[in-house]
């Protein structure tokens, strides 16, 4: 009895490896699978962290309509300028003016100071400001929103000093300032693009590498009749499961490599937050990876051509990464899609590295997503399983 398990489990070790090896001859032989497991990740994350690497939009272009003219518009203005995220390039003498060089791309933004502006300030009333924005890109808004804002309240500050001749320095120290107040951009200090976004998209890079790449191995053992050489293997008790776990644990370990490089050296690289402890990150990917593996091979059912992955999963990368959660706040994603968001391995995982790397959360502060994954790896393989031991039974017949 004793000899007949050790039997069995000798028999078992040795179908998994035959399945590994011939799984991962399989990776190496195709270029398609080969660009999609390697060179994909190893230049996509440059590609993207080049581009945005600046952060923050800076030096936005501005022109200006003063109707005004006056010593207070003219101190505004000059401020603006003075900021990090604006330059003022032109003084023009009318609205049309304006509009014609923001028609011109040479300008992405006008501000207008009204005739009353400064007899408003004089009288003690209201003074108004209209600033126009480009919306082709929401950065050059922000970028003019925030300027005028942070303008318009230090020279608010100025006339309150002003008006108050008697007053002590101190006084007029509380009296602008009641309540101080300092702003700290945690986890992004730089409120930047790039440390924003590119976290992110290399988790989603993860997911969709592996699981195109598993359909594009599907589709060839489809297209090649490749699933003999698993028929002995599949005779045994529990042959499913052999050929599941030998597939799983090849695509394992090279993404364990994979991600070694684009979860630690990219971020490194481009100087991105990371105060995630290691032992964390590593016990979150790593059922990011199996449950993206079983993903990939339950989709494969679908996929009959290598081709068909490509056109199929590539166009739905950008609404993986919208309900995700990132770029648009998972509170303001309608029911429907956030329930189609819990499908994805990449919802749970986007999430949870990016709490982990980039706010220094630990596994249980991420509860839900890891509990996420681990749900996700029990259905996808019970349903990975299913597939597979139908598409060599409909092979063997």
């Amino acid at each position: 009895m004793i000899n007949r398990f050790f039997k069995q489990i000798r028999e078992g070790f040795s179908d998994l490896l035959i399945v590994w090896y011939d799984e991962f001859r399989n990776v190496l032989s195709d270029a398609a699978v080969l660009l999609l497991f390697f060179v994909a990740p190893l230049f996509y994350p440059i590609v993207y962290g080049l581009i945005y690497n600046q952060e923050v939009a800076k030096e936005a272009k501005l022109v200006v309509v003063d109707d005004c003219n006056s010593p207070e518009s003219r101190e505004f203005r000059r401020l603006c300028d003075a900021s990090r995220d604006i330059q003022v390039v032109a003084i023009c003498a009318d609205m049309e003016e304006a509009k014609e060089l923001l028609r011109q791309k040479e300008a992405f933004g006008i501000m207008r100071f009204p005739k009353d502006f400064s007899k408003n300030i004089a009288h003690k009333e209201k003074a108004t400001i209209q600033l126009y924005s480009d919306m082709s890109s929401l950065l050059y808004y922000k970028c003019f929103l925030l300027t005028a804002t942070e303008v318009s309240l230090e020279m608010n500050k100025d006339i309150q000093i002003a008006r108050m001749s008697n007053a002590t320095n101190r006084e007029a120290e509380v009296e602008t300032t009641p309540l101080a107040y300092e702003e700290v951009a945690m986890y992004n200090t730089q409120s930047g693009f790039d440390s924003f976004l590119l976290p992110a998209f290399l988790m989603l890079l993860i997911q969709q590498t592996l699981v195109i790449g598993i359909c594009v191995l599907a589709g060839s053992t489809y297209d090649q009749k490749k699933f003999h050489r698993m028929m002995p293997i599949f005779r045994h008790k529990r042959g499913t499961f052999r050929i599941v776990f030998g597939k799983t644990l090849c695509y394992v370990m090279i993404y364990l490599i994979m991600s070694f490089y684009l979860l630690w050296i990219v971020p490194m690289i481009f100087s991105l937050p990371q105060i995630g402890n290691p032992i964390e990150i590593v016990g979150f990917i790593l059922p990011y990876i199996i449950a993206c593996t079983f993903f990939g091979m339950t989709l494969s059912i679908l996929i009959k051509e290598k081709e068909t992955a490509y056109v199929a999963l590539v166009f739905l990368s950008i609404i993986f990464l919208f309900i995700s959660g990132i770029s648009w706040p998972g509170s303001a994603i309608p029911d429907f899609w956030r329930y189609v968001s819990y499908l994805l391995p990449s919802t749970f995982g986007v999430q949870g590295f990016v709490k982990i790397n980039t706010m220094g959360a630990s596994i249980p502060d991420i509860s839900f997503e890891y509990r996420g994954l681990l749900i996700q790896i029990v259905i996808y393989f019970i349903t990975a399983c299913l597939i597979y031991r139908h598409r060599i039974n409909k092979e063997c017949v």
